[in-house]
Parts: C-alpha cells; structure tokens; sequence
C-alpha cells in the first residue's frame, strides 16, 4: 500500500485545514487507519483514527473537538479536518494503516508501531 497525504499549508491559528490520504496498490477498505504527527525532537503523537467501516473514531485529547477524521472507502482516501488550529498544531502530519488481523470489534489502535504503512508526511504550519 501506498499513501499519500496532501492538504498541507501555513494557516493562521484559528483557521481550517482538511488534509487528505490517498491510498494506492491496494484497497483499504478492510483496515483501520491514522493520523499522527511529529513535531521534531517529540515522539510521533496519535491524533486519529478510525475504523474499516467508519463505525467508530478515535482522538487524541489535544484535538478532540476540533479535528474529525472520516473515510471514503470508494475513493480509498481518509480525510482530517482541522478546525480552530492552534499553532501547537504545527506539525509534519502522517496518515497510516494498520495492517493487522484483529477481532471483530477491537478499537483503533493508538500505537504507531501496530502501523504499518505510512505516507510521506504534510506538513502544517500554524502561526499566530
């Protein structure tokens, strides 16, 4: 699988961003897949993730309420609005997917080691 994240941009804090996943060589549709972001000299933070079927999502505490990740399966692409952008959003944001057999039912994971496929990274930049 191939991923491509793009959506990327300098915004002002408060503004909005959607950035977009675009997955090839394979079709995502049975996996559940994420958001995270690196900010050198931190370890990568989760922000989202969801699953297969877009039954249930998941955030991290510093975006929820704020940021939304949804999926279009038919296009195999996964999206995240950005709202009210802060600059500690400022980040290289990575869309991932996680490969794994689970059971039915199991949440998203929140590790970035249970990933296995990862974009390039976009970067955001948000400034005051």
């Amino acid at each position: 699988v191939q991923l491509q994240a793009s959506g990327g941009g300098s915004v002002q804090a408060g503004d909005s961003l959607t950035l977009s996943c675009a997955a090839s060589g394979r079709s995502i549709s049975s996996y559940d897949m994420g958001w995270f972001r690196h900010v050198p000299g931190k370890p990568r933070e989760f922000v989202a993730a969801i699953k297969s079927t877009s039954s249930n999502t998941y955030y991290g505490d510093s975006v929820k309420g704020r940021f939304t990740i949804s999926r279009d399966n038919a296009k195999n692409t996964v999206y995240l609005q950005m709202n009210s952008l802060k600059v500690e959003d400022t980040a290289l944001y990575y869309c991932a997917s996680d490969m794994r057999l689970k059971p039915y039912g199991s949440p998203c994971s929140v590790n970035v080691d249970d990933y296995t496929y990862w974009g390039q990274g976009t970067l955001v930049t948000v400034s005051s």
